[in-house]
């Protein structure tokens, strides 16, 4: 599940015209790149929640399988005879998830298409070299309702404070601490939709507060690359790694 609705305005500079989402990396839409790290690990399945824009992603995903296959077309009557599969083997479902509604609220909205499976998220922002298919063993083996991935900051984000691997509290606002911040690459069982009330829901606020008090939310370490991209620097940083075609975060081939 991939949280894509807000409307990115610390971005402003490219946030303005498209969502941050479909913000470019190396001629790439970020989403692209977050999907590719899922899909890297063997999980190629998504769901995303678009809001802010999201007519483009729409679009952007309509138009994956034309750009990236060759084909034959009648223009008499439309017919269209594909020459060549398309190498991007995702099944992706779009559904808008409203213009204001909250990141927990988002998540909440996709529960009739979840049902009662096992699920990740993350948002739309945000790459690292995180090893998902270590993420969700981690996840299965300790039981409990939800899983964060614990970064090292840049800053700004919410603070976990950690009592070996269980968070212990969850903060929204910065903290040192440990120097572990939130850096999504989230698993939930579908008991995490019992902490989600509404559209206003705001998943780091109360749910993962709540999750954290309660002795369900618990935390994979990820010592590896992890930056978002909330500003222009922050996107040019991306640039600039991807450019030297060793970008932390590219794990596939």
């Amino acid at each position: 599940m991939i949280l894509a609705g807000g409307r990115g305005t610390r971005l402003a500079e490219e946030t303005s015209t498209r969502p941050k989402p479909m913000v470019e990396i190396g001629g790439k839409p970020m989403i692209w790149h977050i999907m590719s790290i899922y899909a890297a690990h063997g999980f190629n399945e998504f769901f995303v929640a678009c809001g802010y824009k999201g007519e483009l992603i729409k679009e952007y995903f309509r138009n994956v399988f034309i750009h990236s296959t060759d084909f034959v077309i009648d223009l008499r009557d439309g017919a269209l005879t594909v020459m060549n599969g398309s190498p991007i083997d995702w099944k992706v479902g779009l559904v808008d998830t409203g213009l204001d509604t909250m990141t927990g609220g988002r998540i909440r909205r996709l529960r009739k298409w979840i049902g009662e499976d096992t699920f990740m998220a993350t948002y739309g922002d945000g790459l690292g070299s995180v090893n998902i298919r270590a993420l969700m063993e981690f996840h299965r083996k300790h039981g409990k309702v939800a899983t964060v991935t614990a970064v090292r900051p840049p800053a700004r984000f919410g603070g976990l404070l950690l009592d070996k691997d269980a968070v212990g509290t969850f903060s929204e606002k910065p903290q040192t601490g440990e120097g572990w911040i939130n850096g999504g690459f989230f698993v939930f069982e579908p008991r995490v939709f019992d902490y989600l009330d509404d559209d206003d829901s705001i998943l780091e606020r109360d749910p993962l507060e709540r999750l954290a008090a309660e002795g369900e939310l618990m935390a994979f370490r990820h010592e590896g690359f992890w930056q978002p991209m909330d500003t222009l620097r922050e996107k040019d940083l991306l640039e600039s790694l991807w450019a030297t075609g060793k970008a932390p975060w590219k794990t596939w081939k």
